[in-house]
């Protein structure tokens, strides 16, 4: 499954953004972010499902995928300028936003700053905690380990938490897929964007105030953001949705496509004026 990946430059960010843009120009937008250390490429299943009834875009966060690095320090506030960069240079006033992970952090921030860009939210096996000082720590060695030891090593670390263990036995393609991601991406970005998601600010206090349509998926098998912390963000998001993956872990749009497309066609239809 091939899409056309199109490059925009954004003189405002100073960054050239690679993505995808399927489907008619016409029909309402979803935007979908990925997680790290991934790329667009991720979302693959879902842009074949959706682009016949709207317009799909998936986009390269910065340093990630085919988008540019740009100059300077990462930061969620930034990847959140550069979303709403993309959004002014394709005319789209409002959208759909779909975050996976670190696309949550990213969609979350988003919609607590500018609620009037968003008509709902999507948020995947993500959380809406900042990092406590042992998961900092964790970054930290993470960038550690990556410098001494190389990729390979952290990458074979990350496919065992980011995959439940029955995709681990039988889904060995998507697996090399997310693999070859991981392995792509280049050091500097990894070592930007652990900086980035150590230092990020918690966005919980403020759940209570999003008066979008919210669908909240989790794989029910996720170790990095257990189906109870997705619980924990549902109720305080009064008219949430939450919807729970069987057979999969963090990657549950990769692990079960069929339940994660059915869900969310579902909440889209629900939605629909």
């Amino acid at each position: 499954m091939n899409y056309l990946e199109k490059r925009l430059s954004l003189t405002t960010q100073h960054h050239t953004v690679s993505y995808y843009d399927e489907g008619s120009i016409q029909s309402q937008p979803i935007i979908f972010i990925h997680g790290f250390p991934l790329n667009k490429t991720m979302w693959h299943q879902q842009i074949g499902e959706f682009k016949e009834n709207y317009r799909v875009i998936a986009y390269d966060i910065r340093g990630h995928g085919n988008s540019d690095a740009g100059t300077g320090d990462f930061s969620i506030e930034l990847f959140v300028n550069d979303l709403l960069g993309l959004m002014d240079a394709l005319k789209i006033d409002k959208t759909i936003l779909c975050g996976f992970s670190m696309g949550g952090y990213i969609a979350l921030n988003a919609i607590e700053n500018y609620p009037e860009r968003f008509t709902a939210l999507v948020l995947c096996d993500t959380n809406c905690t900042d990092d406590n000082p042992e998961a900092k720590e964790n970054r930290m060695k993470a960038i550690e380990s990556i410098r001494l030891k190389g990729l390979e090593q952290y990458a074979d670390a990350s496919l065992k938490k980011l995959f439940a263990p029955i995709s681990i036995l039988k889904q060995r393609a998507e697996i090399a897929i997310v693999r070859e991601m991981i392995m792509t991406t280049p050091k500097q970005s990894l070592y930007k964007t652990l900086r980035a998601l150590a230092e990020r600010q918690e966005t919980c206090t403020k759940l209570h105030e999003i008066t979008v349509p919210v669908l909240i998926m989790v794989g029910k098998e996720d170790v990095i953001t257990p189906p109870v912390v997705a619980l924990a963000m549902h109720e305080k998001m009064e008219g949430s949705t939450l919807h729970r993956i069987d057979h999969a872990g963090h990657l549950s749009n990769m692990e079960n496509s069929k339940e994660f497309n059915t869900e969310l066609a579902g909440f889209l239809l629900s939605i629909k004026r």
